[in-house]
């Protein structure tokens, strides 16, 4: 890994996805918490706001990160099943991060949301009909439009990436 900011390497943008594919990628997607709570195992809050590089987060702002931005992603899977290609409304990821909450609320609420989060987002996945994969939503922060083979695609290298950050900080300080 030459840059930390990219531990499993950067997204790979996908529009379309092979059944095999798309059942490995829902799967990462699935284990995510799992591999979160891994993660963070044993961490101190010391350990907790240490950045996983310089000028990165803190792990604390990490592991909330991820269930902010998964529900973000539940709910554009949502509006482009149900609605004729939805424009979607981005957020300020970097702005949400100093919010109160991510330094008060401890990190297992976060591993608890993002389990309950991940249950149901996976078990919708799963049981959606191929062709609803090839549906799409515009984001405002992407040219065009994006399938949700593409928002399948970004979510499981979302979910790597960031348990890597974490799982790689542990490996370079001894943790």
């Amino acid at each position: 890994m030459s840059d930390p900011r990219y531990p499993v390497g950067k997204f790979q943008s996908r529009t379309e996805l092979s059944v095999d594919e798309r059942v490995e990628m829902i799967d990462a997607i699935a284990t995510c918490p799992a591999r979160m709570r891994e993660a963070v195992a044993g961490l101190d809050d010391a350990q907790l706001d240490t950045p996983y590089r310089e000028g990165g987060w803190t792990v604390r702002q990490v592991v909330h990160h991820v269930p902010d931005s998964h529900l973000n992603a539940y709910t554009r899977l949502k509006l482009a099943l149900t609605e004729e290609q939805p424009v979607i409304r981005p957020y300020d990821e970097a702005a949400w991060a100093k919010l109160a909450d991510m330094r008060v609320t401890p990190v297992e609420t976060s591993l608890t949301l993002l389990e309950s989060l991940h249950a149901r987002w996976a078990g919708l996945m799963r049981e959606l009909d191929p062709s609803d994969f090839a549906r799409t939503f515009k984001h405002p922060d992407h040219d065009g439009v994006q399938t949700l083979d593409w928002l399948v695609a970004m979510y499981s290298w979302h979910s790597r990436h960031h348990v890597a950050h974490i799982t790689s900080l542990r490996e370079r300080m001894g943790w």
